[in-house]
C-alpha cells in the first residue's frame, strides 16, 4: 500500500500521468479500495509470454474480483450503498472482461505498477535533489522534450484555429461571390424591361455590382494572404515535429536500442518502452492534426481556386507531413524482446516486436501479421541499401507468423513469438581464418499494414541484433565470444555488422567486467588487480603497472582466434571457463570475497611465503580451462608454496568447495588470515547420522585428503607410487566385503576423494 500513498501524493504532469493509467479496462477505484492486496501480489512471478502460466493469472483474476466482492459487501451507511454497488458491478466487469484472457490483466496491473514507482521514483528525486548528476540530466532531458510537446501542441492548436478563421472566410467569400453572380444575372434580364425603368435599375444593379467586386477583389487578396501565412505557419510547426522526431527516433530510440545491447552482455536492464510510447504518440497524434489540416487546406485551395503558389506550397507540405510520419511508424516498429544471440539448431526460442504508435493510429483495427526470416550479413547488408532481397532467407524458421495483438492497458501494439524454431541454416562460404562461430546471421522482422482507411500503406522492417547459429553446445563458448565483441563495440548506424578489428584495452576491460558482475549477480566485479593479472594473460606481459596497458590494444584475434602461448586454448575460452564454474559453483563464495582468484603462480607464492603454515588462498589455474586451485605454504625450502591439482566443475558437482576445504585439516585460515570456519562454515553440508544399515547396506561418505599429509609425497613433490598402490589396495579389499563397517567406512573415508599436487 506504500506505493499508492505516495502515488496519490503526485502533482501536476506526473499526477496526469498517473491518472491516465487508469480507465474502464482497470478503473482507480479498484486500486485505492484493493492498495493493499494489489501490492502484495506476486505479479511479477507470471511470465506473460508463456500460456502454460494461464492458471496462475487466472488464480490471481478470481482473487482480485473476491477481494472485490468482499470489500464490497462490508460498505454500509448512506454513501456506502452506492458504493457497494458500484465496486460489485467493476468485480462484474473484469471478470467479464478478463475471464477468457487473464494474462492481460497481469499485464495491465505490471504495467501500472511499474508506471507508478517510476513516477514516485522520479518526483522523489526531484524533490530530494539528492539523485545523481545522470539522473539529473535525464529529468532534464525529459523536461526539454515535454517543454517542445507543448510548443508543438500550441502551434497546432493555433494553426487549427487560424484554419477554422480562413474557412469562414472563405465560406462568406463564396457568398459574396454568389451574390454577384445573382447581381450580374439580374443585368442580363433587364432587356426585357421599358427603357425608363431598365435605366434606373440597371444603374442600381451596376452600382452594387461594383461594390461587391471591389470587396471581392480585397477579400480574395487577403484570403491568399491567410494561405500563404498559414502554409508558413505549417512549415514552422514541420520544422519543429522533424526536430522533436529528431531527438526521439534518433536519440532517445537509439539510446534505448543501445542499452538493450548491452544488456545482452550483462548491462543493465534497458527499461520500460512506456515513456518512449508515449512520446511516440504525441508525436503520432501531432503528425496527425497538421496532416489533417494541411489536406483542409488542399481542400479549400480546389474549393475556390486563387491566383498564386499555394497548389505547389501544399502539395510540398503533404509530401513533407508524410515523409515524417512515414519516418514515425518504420522507425517505431521494434524489437522489444530480442531473440537469443546464440541461437542452436533445433531449439525453441522467442520474441516480441512491437509497433509504438499501433493503437494511437488504429492499426489494430485491422490486426497485421508479422512474418520472421533469418537472414545472412549479406542479405541484411543489401536490405539496408533497399536492394531487393525479397523471399531470400538463409535458413527455414518454424512457427514464424504472428498476428499482432492489442493490449488495451499499455495501449501496445505487439506480437509475441512463442514457439520458434530454426530447423536448418544455410552458411556462406568463409573468409580466411573466420570459423563458423564467427558468422553472424540476424532475424528480419517484416509486416504491411495501413492507416487512415487505407490512405497510407507501410511495409515495415527491423533487423534483430546479430545472432552467432550453433548446432552443437561446445560451440557455444566461441560464439558467445563473437556475441561479445559485437555488443560492446558496435556503433550506431553501422553498416551490418561491421565492427573493430582492434578495440583498447580498458574497453574491452569495461565489457569483461559487466559480463562478470552480471554472472556472478554481485556488485563485486574485476579490480585493477584482477584486470592487470588479464592483460598480462593477453598481452604475455610481467607488467604490474595498470597504466602501461592503458593506450595498448587487444585484436580480436587475441581475444579469440590465438591460443594464448604455450596453450591450446585462447585468451576468451580461458576467461569463459572461469566465469562457467564460478557461476555454477562458487557465485557465494566470490561474493563473500573469499576467492581471490585472478593471481598467477608466482604471486600466490609471494602472498604466501611470509604467512604462518595453515594459510591458504584461491587462484583461477592457469594451466587449465575453468580450474581453481588451492594454494599453501609448506616447510619445504625447495617446494615453499603447494598448489592443489586444480577443482573443476566436475569435481564440484560430486562435492562442494566448502565441504573440500573442510576435509584439510592443515588449511587453517584464508588469505590473509581469516579464520576459514569463520568463511565457509555455512556452506558446509551437514554431517550424515550413522543410521542403522538398510537392506545390509550403509551409505558410505567422501572425504577429501592430500596425501602430503600422510607423507605420500616424495622430495620433489610427485607421488610415490608404492604409497599410491596401497591406497588402491586397501580399497580394493574394503570392497570385497559385504557389509561396511563402521570401522572400514571411517577408514575408506581417509583414502576416498580428490588428490593432486600441481598446478602448470
Amino acid at each position: 500500500m506504500a506505493m499508492w500513498i505516495q502515488a496519490q501524493q503526485l502533482q501536476g504532469d506526473a499526477l496526469h500521468q498517473m491518472q491516465a493509467l487508469y480507465g474502464q479496462h482497470f478503473p482507480i477505484e479498484v486500486r485505492h479500495y484493493l492498495a493493499q492486496w494489489i501490492e502484495s501480489q506476486l505479479w511479477d512471478s507470471v511470465e506473460l509470454d508463456n500460456p502454460a502460466e494461464e492458471t496462475k493469472a487466472k488464480r490471481l483474476l478470481d482473487n482480485l474480483v473476491a477481494e472485490l466482492q468482499k470489500k464490497a459487501q462490508v460498505q454500509g451507511g448512506e454513501d456506502g450503498f452506492l458504493l457497494k454497488i458500484k465496486l460489485g458491478h467493476y468485480a462484474s466487469q473484469l471478470k467479464s472482461t478478463y475471464d477468457r484472457c487473464p494474462l492481460e490483466l497481469v499485464r495491465c496491473i505490471k504495467h501500472i505498477l511499474q508506471s507508478e514507482q517510476r513516477l514516485v521514483q522520479e518526483a522523489t528525486n526531484a524533490s530530494s535533489g539528492s539523485g545523481s548528476q545522470a539522473m539529473d540530466t535525464l529529468s532534464q532531458r525529459h523536461q526539454q522534450i515535454n517543454q517542445a510537446f507543448e510548443e508543438l501542441r500550441l502551434a497546432t492548436q493555433e494553426t487549427e484555429n487560424e484554419l477554422r478563421k480562413l474557412q469562414q472566410s472563405q465560406e462568406y467569400f463564396i457568398i459574396q461571390y454568389q451574390e454577384n453572380m445573382r447581381i450580374q444575372a439580374q443585368l442580363s434580364s433587364l432587356s426585357s424591361l421599358a427603357p425608363t425603368e431598365r435605366t434606373q435599375r440597371e444603374t442600381t444593379l451596376q452600382s452594387k455590382r461594383a461594390t461587391v467586386e471591389a470587396w471581392l477583389a480585397r477579400e480574395a487578396s487577403t484570403l491568399q494572404k491567410y494561405r500563404l501565412d498559414l502554409a508558413e505557419q505549417h512549415q514552422k510547426t514541420l520544422g519543429l515535429l522533424r526536430k522533436q522526431q529528431t531527438v526521439i527516433l534518433d536519440e532517445e530510440l537509439i539510446q534505448w536500442k543501445r542499452r538493450q545491447q548491452l544488456a545482452g552482455n550483462g548491462g543493465p536492464n534497458e527499461g520500460g518502452l512506456d515513456v518512449l510510447q508515449s512520446w511516440c504518440e504525441k508525436l503520432a497524434d501531432l503528425i496527425w492534426q497538421n496532416r489533417q489540416q494541411i489536406r483542409r487546406c488542399e481542400h479549400l485551395t480546389q474549393q475556390l481556386p486563387l491566383p498564386g503558389p499555394m497548389v505547389e506550397l501544399l502539395s510540398k507540405l503533404n509530401a513533407d507531413i508524410t515523409d515524417i510520419i512515414s519516418a514515425l511508424v518504420t522507425s517505431t516498429f521494434i524489437i522489444e524482446k530480442q531473440p537469443p544471440q546464440v541461437l542452436k539448431t533445433q531449439t525453441k526460442f522467442a520474441a516480441t516486436v512491437c509497433l509504438l504508435v499501433g493503437g494511437k493510429l488504429n492499426v489494430h483495427m485491422n490486426p497485421p501479421q508479422v512474418k520472421a526470416v533469418i537472414v545472412s550479413e549479406q542479405q541484411a547488408k543489401a536490405l539496408l541499401k533497399n536492394e531487393s532481397t525479397h523471399s531470400e532467407s538463409s535458413g527455414e524458421i518454424l512457427n514464424n507468423n504472428c498476428v499482432m495483438e492489442y493490449h488495451q492497458a499499455t495501449g501496445t501494439l505487439s506480437a509475441h513469438f512463442r514457439n520458434m524454431s530454426l530447423k536448418r541454416i544455410k552458411r556462406s562460404d568463409r573468409r580466411g581464418a573466420e570459423s563458423v562461430t564467427e558468422e553472424k546471421f540476424t532475424v528480419l522482422f517484416e509486416s504491411q499494414f495501413s492507416i487512415g482507411g487505407n490512405e497510407l500503406v507501410f511495409h515495415v522492417k527491423t533487423l534483430s541484433l546479430p545472432v552467432v547459429v550453433i548446432v552443437h553446445g561446445s560451440q557455444d563458448n566461441n560464439a558467445t565470444a563473437t556475441v561479445l565483441w559485437d555488443n560492446a563495440f558496435a556503433e550506431p548506424g553501422r553498416v551490418p555488422f561491421i565492427v573493430p578489428e582492434k578495440v583498447l584495452w580498458p574497453q574491452l576491460c569495461e565489457a569483461l567486467d559487466m559480463k562478470y558482475k552480471a554472472e556472478m549477480h554481485s556488485g563485486r566485479g574485476l579490480s585493477d588487480d584482477n584486470l592487470v593479472f588479464l592483460a598480462q594473460k593477453a598481452f604475455s606481459s610481467s607488467s604490474n603497472n595498470s597504466d602501461d596497458y592503458r593506450s595498448m590494444t587487444i585484436s580480436w584475434a587475441q581475444f579469440n582466434r590465438e591460443s594464448l602461448p604455450g596453450r591450446n586454448f585462447t585468451f576468451w575460452q580461458w576467461f569463459d571457463g572461469v566465469v562457467e564454474l564460478m557461476k555454477k559453483h562458487l557465485k557465494p563464495h566470490w561474493n563473500d570475497g573469499a576467492i581471490l582468484g585472478f593471481v598467477n603462480k608466482q604471486q600466490a607464492q609471494d602472498m604466501l611465503m611470509s604467512k604462518p603454515n595453515g594459510t591458504f588462498l584461491l587462484r583461477f589455474s592457469d594451466s587449465e580451462i575453468g580450474g581453481i586451485t588451492i594454494a599453501w605454504p609448506t616447510d619445504d625450502y625447495e617446494t615453499l608454496v603447494w598448489n592443489l591439482l586444480p577443482y573443476t566443475t566436475k569435481d564440484f558437482s560430486i562435492r562442494s568447495l566448502a565441504d573440500r576445504i573442510s576435509d584439510l585439516n592443515h588449511l587453517l585460515y584464508l588469505y590473509p588470515d581469516r579464520p576459514k570456519d569463520e568463511v565457509f562454515a555455512k556452506y558446509y553440508t551437514p554431517p550424515l547420522c550413522m543410521s542403522k544399515a538398510v537392506d545390509g547396506y550403509v551409505k558410505p561418505q567422501i572425504k577429501q585428503v592430500v596425501p602430503e599429509a600422510d607423507g605420500m609425497l616424495d622430495p620433489d613433490g610427485d607421488f610415490d607410487l608404492e604409497d599410491t598402490m596401497d591406497v588402491a589396495r586397501h580399497v580394493e579389499e574394503l570392497l570385497r566385503r559385504p557389509m561396511f563397517s563402521y570401522t572400514s567406512l571411517s577408514s575408506l573415508s581417509q583414502y576416498t576423494g580428490s588428490t593432486g599436487y600441481c598446478d602448470a
